[in-house]
């Protein structure tokens, strides 16, 4: 029996799902070759498709469906087969055309197609595939035996000179030297950077946890500190009286942000936290945190005499996570949340909604999470949304669906609130919107169908719209629709109810994000009702709707009480050309707009200083500096994307925030900085880890430690000598001491462990790394270094292949170089 007759049978039988189907083929890709062409580059890959089972695929009747990032040339393909777009988006397939004889058990059907571009990184390899039949079309059958080859051939790494080329281990060798080895006794005592610290001249011994004395207003703080001595001593000596943890909420001299703090620890005196808030006091307990030795069994603890005065140079100091692209359960958010506080990170920017899912449960709104929180294959139209960045066709795969519920939400709120990081939610419009697009038509399909009234109050797209747009991930119909009133009472309701969670919560919201990014051009342009709307308004372009969109949207949350957040282009007068420079539109430069600025590529690299000028208050989120879903690098084993930039750790570091075309009144308008991690290539935490560590520690340092002497000075040639000693301290110190603190007192994330840099010097192979303090380990057989190879402490003598890794305090490979020595 064919592979077509199982399928129908079961289905027939009702006993066929997603879940439950047998494997039917195994797949492999790879790419073939890339082209280097003036007329445009090009990439050739192939699928290749072996039957299984004892099964063949027929002649006609079936068809392979994947995701691909960022799209592939669709149409006829070799071998009587054709490759197709499916709903817009990253959603092809392939299948077979007239002429097509079936592939035979145990055969392989070679599928060649190609790219626009070359394939730098295997984000944009398929993902997720699965086979359907066109006789049970709501049956997919997931393919699990699937392997992507890594390019490593010349004919697969084919780059023009410059940005994309690869990065030897001798190139590394030589970027990691640009940082000394430090001694332990010379690490910076606290990270990030304190404004001020005195060093005493004595030691304070701790030979059980100290006595904690609080103030009013410090239960969190309080219970914190107790925890954290628990945790190192855990009996202590109690014949021994206690040093007494003094936490008070009292005036910091000469600081007046809240989060300013003085930690004195003294012989005679003990320990002494004072905070301008409850917030600062909890600063002050990190740095406390920070003091302590690794943990050990040791069963004291010594302690420096000093005093530190310290306070953010920035007040808004932010991390975006992105769970809607692929989703994320509420203990990651938990775990986010903790490595936010441990670095004096105070605000979560939480992309909750885009194109691929919406993931808050609205009262009155459940299509939201019906619908728009879900992913999975359907032939039906208005089922779910459908599989994007390899989610697959299973609707319970847990990244492509999923939502948090009032109560998940409530509970994150609060645990935020406990560490004093504020969560900004972010509800993305007009554009990345197509979770909730289709959620609100199938709302409408639904009522209208039901004979209900008011299917249309909460409509977001004008069925008559013939606009022609295609968004940069390839939507076509994901555009909330301004000339509709429903669309406004959409936002009224989601912004209620957001509200409302916030006061359940107790926790205060001071602002929402309302997206604005990337409308394509082309949006609106073509819908009746828009058009109406702009004869009523008596409005000229596009760009006035808009204005008029904005602000409508600013009303309903100065409603509520909030202040306007958003992407750039929310503050931006959009030019009548594709590709035109933006300019900062004079309507809103008064109204209190906070904009995100992401977009400092070529030809926008001080967009966010013109818009900081004009009056706009900014935070610096720039894609070629902060964009944590970027590669490190072009080489085809790290993951990430490379569309901006590529970000390795002394690219955040680097960063200057205040550019030399701000004014004095712009500088004031420069709130903080943030760091961004979209999701599309995270299907699992240990890749989110992967992408946000250590580089989240380098956004730490820049937001909270004062502007580097570095950054300031003049004269060059001081300029380098002062970097090279300030970049040493920091990779010492996080290679050191905060990144084995993590594997010591965690133990859960898994952080990017960069390969050595090797280079050959008189026969002899020096093996080096960006993180001095990790572990190296090599081999001189060809293999792979394990936990039991040899630790590199001199040059390696020995020729042949040579293979070396780092490996952190738990044991822990990260990425293998290889080089050869003759």
């Amino acid at each position: 029996m064919s592979i077509k007759s199982i399928a129908a049978l079961l289905l027939a039988c009702g006993a066929l799902s997603a879940q439950a189907a047998p494997e039917q083929v195994k797949m492999r890709w790879e790419v073939l070759r890339t082209e280097l062409n003036p007329q445009g580059n090009r990439t050739h890959a192939r699928l290749s498709v072996t039957a299984l089972r004892g099964q063949s695929l027929p002649a006609q009747g079936w068809s392979l469906y994947f995701n691909c990032m960022e799209g592939v040339l669709t149409g006829p393909l070799p071998g009587h087969l054709v490759l197709e777009q499916v709903a817009g988006g990253s959603l092809f397939r392939v299948r077979p055309t007239a002429g097509f004889k079936g592939l035979p058990a145990g055969r392989t059907l070679n599928v060649d197609y190609d790219y626009p571009g070359l394939i730098i990184k295997m984000a944009r390899a398929p993902l997720g595939p699965y086979l359907v039949f066109d006789a049970a079309p709501d049956v997919a059958y997931a393919v699990s035996d699937f392997q992507l080859q890594l390019p490593t051939r010349p004919e697969q790494l084919k780059r023009p000179a410059g940005r994309n080329t690869l990065v030897t281990p001798q190139d590394v060798y030589q970027h990691n030297a640009r940082a000394d080895v430090l001694p332990a006794t010379a690490l910076p005592p606290l990270f990030p950077t304190p404004l001020a610290l005195k060093a005493g001249t004595g030691r304070v011994q701790l030979l059980r946890a100290p006595q904690v004395i609080s103030g009013p207003g410090l239960q969190n703080e309080t219970a914190f500190a107790r925890s954290l001595f628990a945790r190192y001593l855990p009996q202590g000596d109690t014949s021994r009286a206690a040093v007494p943890l003094r936490l008070r909420i009292g005036a910091v001299d000469g600081q007046v942000s809240p989060e300013a703090y003085e930690l004195t620890i003294d012989a005679n005196d003990g320990i002494n936290i004072i905070g301008n808030t409850a917030a600062g006091v909890a600063r002050g307990l990190q740095s406390l945190h920070d003091l302590l030795p690794l943990p050990s069994d040791a069963v004291q603890i010594e302690l420096p005499e000093l005093e530190i005065t310290d306070a953010p140079r920035f007040a808004y100091r932010g991390f975006q996570l992105d769970v809607a692209r692929n989703f994320q359960p509420k203990d990651v958010v938990f775990k986010t949340l903790d490595l936010m506080a441990a670095y004096k990170l105070n605000k979560l920017h939480f992309h909750i909604t885009d194109d691929e899912g919406w993931r808050l449960e609205i009262a009155g709104l459940p299509e939201l999470t019906t619908i728009g929180a879900v992913r999975g294959h359907s032939a039906k139209e208005g089922v779910r949304l459908p599989p994007t960045y390899g989610s697959g066709p299973r609707a319970d795969d847990p990244h492509g669906s999923g939502f948090y519920t009032r109560a998940d939400y409530i509970e994150i709120l609060r645990y935020a609130a406990a560490r004093h990081i504020d969560v900004i939610p972010e509800i993305e419009i007009p554009g990345h919107a197509r979770a909730a697009v289709k959620a609100m038509e199938a709302r409408y399909r639904r009522m209208q169908a039901a004979g209900e009234q008011g299917a249309a109050k909460y409509l977001l797209n004008d069925f008559d719209d013939r606009s022609v747009y295609k968004s940069p991930q390839e939507y076509t119909d994901h555009v909330i629709n301004p000339g509709l009133e429903s669309s406004y009472a959409f936002i009224e309701q989601v912004v209620s109810q957001v509200a409302s969670l916030y006061r359940e919560a107790g926790v205060p919201l001071k602002t929402m994000h309302m997206g604005g990014d990337e409308l394509p051009h082309g949006a609106w342009e073509q819908s009746p009702v828009s058009r109406a709307l702009m004869q009523k308004e008596k409005l000229t372009t596009t760009a006035d709707l808009w204005d008029y969109f904005y602000n409508r949207v600013d009303g309903i949350l100065r409603k509520h009480g909030l202040y306007s957040s958003g992407w750039e282009e929310m503050g931006a007068r959009r030019s009548a050309q594709e590709g035109g420079q933006q300019q900062p539109n004079p309507r809103f430069t008064q109204r209190g707009f906070s904009l995100y600025v992401w977009n400092n590529t070529p030809g926008n690299e001080d967009f966010a200083y013109r818009l900081a000028n004009a009056g706009y208050d900014i935070v610096l989120a720039p894609v070629t500096n902060m964009y944590l879903d970027m590669a490190a690098n072009p080489n085809p084993e790290e993951p990430g994307v490379n569309w901006g930039a590529y970000v390795e750790l002394d690219t955040v570091y680097d960063f200057k925030p205040f550019g030399a075309s701000l004014t004095d009144t712009g500088r004031r308008h420069i709130r903080g900085i943030e760091a961004t991690l979209f999701s599309e290539t995270i299907r699992d935490a240990s890749r989110l880890d992967y992408l946000m560590m250590p580089r989240l520690l380098a956004v730490a340092e820049r937001a909270w430690a004062a502007d580097p002497a570095w950054a300031q000075e003049p004269d060059a040639t001081r300029a380098a000598a002062l970097h090279r000693a300030a970049w040493s301290g920091f990779v010492n110190v996080l290679g050191q001491r905060v990144l084995p603190r993590l594997d010591l007192e965690r133990g859960d994330v898994r952080y990017r462990i960069a390969p050595p840099g090797m280079v050959v010097e008189g026969g002899k192979v020096l093996v080096n790394h960006a993180l001095p303090g990790l572990t190296l380990r090599y081999t001189t057989d060809g293999s792979t270094p394990t936990i039991r190879s040899k630790v590199f402490i001199g040059p390696i003598t020995a020729r042949g292949v040579i293979q070396a890794a780092a490996f952190d305090r738990t044991g822990r490979a990260g990425l293998v170089a290889r080089i050869v020595n003759r």
